[in-house]
């Protein structure tokens, strides 16, 4: 319980401040000038993150801290995208509606992984 805590405290802040700063509302034009070697880059980053989450929390029991294994191994996942199709990556997100969607259950994630994280559980 106190390793996931320990990790829900690094990831759930750190979803929130990087799904909140890629708004459209703070930041409109972002993705509009992503090169393919910054979405790569992007992606190594990714992976190494997932990589480090599943080494330290694989843990498949029923609960919130099930959650952080998913995000890990959604990390790698999303990682591995990032660095072997860059192009096709780039031109996923048109559609505002669907990463509006993505954002909205990210910033959902955080949320719920910081409270895990930083408020005591009720006895």
């Amino acid at each position: 319980m106190e390793k996931s805590k320990s990790i829900a405290g690094i990831v759930g802040p750190t979803l929130l401040v990087m799904v909140l700063s890629e708004l459209k509302l703070w930041n409109p034009t972002l993705y509009d000038t992503q090169i393919v070697p910054l979405v790569y880059l992007s992606g190594v980053l990714l992976f190494i993150a997932g990589v480090a989450i599943v080494r330290s929390h694989n843990s498949w029991v029923l609960g919130w801290q099930m959650s952080l294994t998913i995000i890990g191994w959604l990390a790698i996942a999303l990682g591995l995208v990032r660095m072997f199709f860059p192009q096709q990556y780039r031109a996923q997100f048109k559609n505002d509606n669907s990463a509006l969607f993505v954002e909205l259950v990210l910033i959902l994630t955080g949320i719920v992984l910081t409270y895990k994280a930083y408020f005591p559980a009720k006895k």
